[in-house]
C-alpha cells in the first residue's frame, strides 16, 4: 500500500498549548477536506468493507446521537466545494456516490475524512461514555478495549492523563456548547505512514525513538454538542506527513 499524506504542515497546528490544549472553533470547523481526501477516503472505504467489526461500533441507546451527528455534517455539506446532497444520496469530492439509507456512521464514515465517536453522559452518570464511532484511523488505541468505557477508563494508559486532567476534561465536556465547537490537537511520530494503526492497552512500546521515526502524524480533534440529544461529538482529522516536509522547528523540537 502506498503512503497516504499531506505535504504540508497546517498553520493552525504550530501553536502549542499545555493539556488539554484546547481552542474555540468555527462552527463548521469540525469538518475539513485537505489534499489527502480521496487517499483516505478509499483507505476508509476499504477498512469499513473488510474490517467493519474493528472500525465500527456502536449501543442501541446511541441511535438518536448517530442520527443526529449524520443530519448536521449533511447540512455543513450541503455548502461545500465538491459535495452535492439529495436525499437520498450524497456525491463526493471525488466522485463517489455515497447512499444515506444505512447505517448513520457508517454512511458518514464514506463521506468525511474526520473519524467520529459520540460520547453521552447516561442519566444520573457523573461521565461521559463512548457509546459509538466510526473509527478507521486509530492512533494506537483500539475501539474494542474503548466502546461503552467512561472517560477516565478510556485514558487509563495515558500517564499524563491523572485526575486533575480528568476533572478538567469532564468539565469541559459538559461545558461545550451548541453552535460553539472546541479543538485540540496532538502529534507524535511514527515508523510508517499507515493510517490504520490499532494498538492494545496491553501492548508492549517498540524500543524505537522518535529519530529513526520518519512520519510525523498529527490529530485534529473536535469537539462538538449536539442540539437535540445533548450527545458531545468527538471528531478526529488525521494528518501524516513525512519527515522532509515537516518544517524544521517543529521536526527538531518534537524529535
Amino acid at each position: 500500500m502506498s503512503d497516504i499524506c499531506q505535504t504540508r504542515y497546517p498553520d493552525a497546528l504550530r501553536v502549542a498549548r499545555p493539556l488539554p490544549g484546547i481552542a474555540p472553533l468555527a462552527p463548521d470547523g469540525w469538518i475539513e477536506t485537505d489534499e489527502a481526501y480521496g487517499a483516505q477516503m478509499a483507505r476508509r472505504e476499504t477498512l469499513i468493507k473488510d474490517q467493519r467489526d474493528q472500525v465500527l461500533a456502536y449501543s442501541d441507546e446511541s441511535l438518536d446521537a448517530r442520527v443526529e451527528v449524520l443530519a448536521l455534517a449533511l447540512e455543513l455539506l450541503r455548502t461545500r466545494a465538491g459535495y452535492s446532497v439529495s436525499q437520498r444520496s450524497v456525491s463526493s469530492p471525488d466522485g463517489r456516490i455515497v447512499d444515506l439509507s444505512g447505517e448513520p456512521l457508517e454512511t458518514l464514515g464514506q463521506l468525511i475524512q474526520e473519524d467520529i465517536c459520540i460520547l453521552e453522559k447516561p442519566a444520573g452518570g457523573s461521565e461521559h461514555v463512548l457509546s459509538a464511532a466510526c473509527l478507521c484511523f486509530p492512533a494506537s488505541w483500539m475501539l474494542s478495549e474503548k466502546i461503552a468505557r467512561p472517560m477516565v477508563a478510556i485514558h487509563e494508559p495515558v500517564d499524563e492523563y491523572d485526575d486533575l486532567i480528568a476533572r478538567r476534561v469532564q468539565r469541559l465536556f459538559d461545558g461545550v456548547q451548541v453552535g460553539r465547537p472546541l479543538w485540540r490537537f496532538n502529534q507524535l511520530w511514527y515508523l510508517d505512514a499507515e493510517l490504520h494503526q490499532p494498538r492494545s492497552a496491553f501492548a508492549r512500546s517498540e524500543d524505537v525513538t522518535d529519530r529513526q521515526r520518519n512520519f510525523l502524524r498529527m490529530e485534529k480533534q473536535s469537539l462538538v454538542r449536539l442540539p437535540k440529544t445533548r450527545a458531545v461529538v468527538f471528531s478526529i482529522h488525521t494528518f501524516v506527513l513525512k519527515r522532509e516536509n515537516v518544517p524544521e522547528d517543529i521536526a527538531i523540537s518534537r524529535a
